[in-house]
Formats: structure tokens, sequence, C-alpha cells
């Protein structure tokens, strides 16, 4: 069964161009604050939002992406490609720290907003539950991801049991139509849904484990119908053809830590993946939009996990010699328009260096414009709009 999955408006998430990708409110400040992290010992915080011009930015709202290994090679077999239409967004930068975040509905446990190095996340210090919000039955085709900072383990290599486990569905099923996927840095397994451990187990190497741990960590899911995948940072964990995962308007999220061993959640996006691909979009609206391409913090620097992105434009060029586009950056309003704008510019720039070097399309076929925060796609007053905001837009020429 193959997968085609709209590369549709951004990250991790998406293209935030104004920050990447889910690049979701708070990763400005990253980068530092995990390298001050690491020197105390203590975990990093994971977003900082904030946007400044072109070289110096800020990781603008959204990006959220730890560092990515150099060699693309490593990404190849990388195919996750973010939904398109926001169904819930939250990195936790509008919270009152102190309190429990306003965007999901408790459920039971020991968790508040906290701030770290300027950062706000959501801190678990015991076993605790909450549900996410999605203002309908969730869709046949759409995905979900976690930013989250797991603690080091407080014993040889033995993670917090069920760090985290997510189910659709307000209370705990596992039956025969309702997968449990639970994932840790050293190991994942799924519950219900013809799955059970230890078939289903699935151990991360030990070498990749530490990237994992009191860093900032992508766990990322896919769903086409029955279709499963699952990723943590590079590392695709499960390829499953058919896996019944209950629609519902909820999903149920389960956290375990403990107050020397707490664990956070930096951003949580739940995404649906509309039918359309590339050159259909193309031929029919005439502008395809999409958040799977992610950039370095603050730079236009692109990151290996765009490459799923990347090769979908660049194989519809190829399939259509006479197609030419027009690579536009859109951000949010977090940020001065002039940063907004300069950034947007370059990052649109980089998109389409790398399809002629990386891709080998003709320059002449690609051209590029940034438009800041000008045109936003949804209003900027909510977590969800900017992150609709945040994003690449291709157009037919």
């Amino acid at each position: 069964m193959k997968l085609r999955f709209p590369l549709t408006a951004l990250l991790l998430a998406g293209v935030a161009l104004a920050a990447p990708q889910h690049l979701h409110g708070q990763f400005g400040k990253l980068k530092d604050a995990a390298k001050k992290a690491v020197e105390k010992k203590v975990t990093p915080p994971a977003q900082a939002e904030a946007k400044a011009p072109a070289a110096e930015a800020k990781a603008p709202a959204g990006e959220a992406h730890a560092e990515a290994p150099a060699d693309p090679k490593v990404w190849e077999n990388y195919d996750f490609v973010p939904g398109n239409k926001v169904l819930f967004y939250t990195d936790f930068s509008e919270d009152k720290v102190g309190n429990f975040a306003r965007g999901l509905k408790y459920k039971s446990g020991p968790m508040e907003v906290v701030e770290r190095d300027g950062v706000k996340m959501l801190r678990a210090t015991d076993r605790a539950e909450f549900l996410i919000p999605l203002g309908g039955i969730l869709p046949e085709r759409f995905t979900l991801e976690f930013d989250i900072i797991p603690p080091l383990p407080r014993d040889g290599d033995h993670d917090m049991h069920e760090m985290l486990t997510f189910e659709g569905g307000a209370e705990v099923d596992r039956g025969a139509q309702s997968a449990s996927v639970v994932w840790m840095p050293s190991l994942a397994w799924i519950t219900g849904g013809g799955q059970h451990s230890p078939a289903s187990n699935v151990t991360t190497p030990e070498a990749l484990r530490p990237a994992l741990r009191n860093h900032l960590a992508h766990v990322r899911i896919l769903m086409d119908g029955a279709y499963f995948k699952m990723y943590a940072n590079e590392r695709r964990l499960y390829n499953i053809p058919e896996l019944p995962v209950k629609r519902d308007s909820v999903i149920r999220v389960a956290l375990n830590a403990a107050d020397d061993q707490p664990v956070y959640l930096t951003s949580i996006r739940v995404a649906e993946s509309e039918t359309d691909v590339l050159y259909d979009a193309l031929a029919a609206k005439g502008r395809w939009s999409t958040q799977g391409i992610l950039f370095e913090t603050g730079k236009s620097d692109l990151k290996p996990e765009s490459r799923p992105v990347l090769k979908e434009i660049a194989s519809t060029l190829k399939e259509h010699d006479d197609l030419k586009v027009l690579i536009e950056g859109h951000t949010d309003n977090v940020g001065t328009p002039a940063s907004n704008l300069t950034l947007s510019e370059a990052r649109a720039a980089a998109v389409k260096a790398a399809l002629v070097k990386d891709f080998g399309i003709e320059d002449g076929r690609i051209t590029t414009q940034g438009f800041g925060d000008t045109k936003p796609a949804q209003p900027n007053t909510t977590s969800e709009g900017r992150a609709q905001n945040r994003r690449v837009e291709v157009v037919k020429q």
C-alpha cells in the first residue's frame, strides 16, 4: 500500500518559515539551553519561541527539532510527512506557569506548565493522564506528533516504564479495534488491535539511546486508513499495513515519571492529511502547501527531515518537464514583519537550492519569493492558526 500524504501546509510539527515546522513556538533558545543543561546534567528545555532578523533570528514560532545527523543517508528510510490541516496544536507558550495546560483536558496525576531557560513545557512528576481534544472524530488519514524530553535512567539502562502511552478514546480499551502504543527511549510496543507484547516489541539500539534521553526527542505517528507508521527521531519503529486505531474525538495520553525523573512535553500536534498530491493540487488549485520542510533554528539551513517533501517536489518536476514553479515562504506573525520577511525569503531560496543541487532540477524552472506574515492561511489568534501559517507553498507558473 503506497501512502500518498499531502505535503501541505507545515513543524513538527511544518515549514515554519517563521519558525521551522512545528517549529512551534519556543525554539529559539533550545540549542543554547540544551548545552547549558548538559553542562549542569539537567534535562534541557525544548522549544524557544522567538524571531529575529535573518542570520541572527531566534527560532521562530514552532521550531522544535533537535540536532539532526549531518549525513542525509541516515534519513533515507524516513518518510514521515506531517498532515497539513491542524486539528490540535500546543507548545504551551500561551499557558501560565504553575497551571495545567489549558488546551488539554486533565484526567489525573501531577502535571503543570513550567519554564526552563525561558521555554515553557508541560512537566509530569508521576503517573499522569490527559486528553487531546480534536473538535471532531479523528479522520482516516492523520499524523500525531509529540516532542518530548525523557529523563536519564535512574539505574543502568532501564527507562521509566511506559513513559509515553497513547490510544484513541477517553478510556483504556486495548481491544481488537483499539491499539494502544507505548514508547520509551529503549523500547516501544503495541497492545490491542491484534498486537501484544512481547511480540510487538521494538528495541532501540543501545548506541541510539543517548540521543533520546535528556534531549528533545521527536515521536511521530502517521496513519493512512489502517496503515500505521511510527518514528522516533530519524528511526522508523513500525511499518504495519493494518493496525486498528480507534477514531474518537479525543486521544488519551499517559505519562509515567517521578520527582527525580520528570518527563517534559514541549509540543503536541495532530493534523489531518488531505488526499491531494502535489501535481493534482497544482492542476486543480494552482498551488500546494506543505509544513514538512524543516529548517535549523532561526536559519535557512534545511534539516534532513525535509527529504520526503523535497523528493516529492523533485519527482513531480521530473515527471512533468514543462512545469515551472514558484516557491513561496510564509510565517506566522510572531516577531517583526521585517525579520519574518527576511527569513521567509532565505528559506524559500534554500528550498530551491536543494532542489537544484541535490535533486538535479534545472535552475530556470524555479523562482522564489518570501511573504513573511503578510498572507496568513488562518488567523494568527490561536496556536493552531499560527502553526497553519508557518508553511512553504509551491505555485504553478
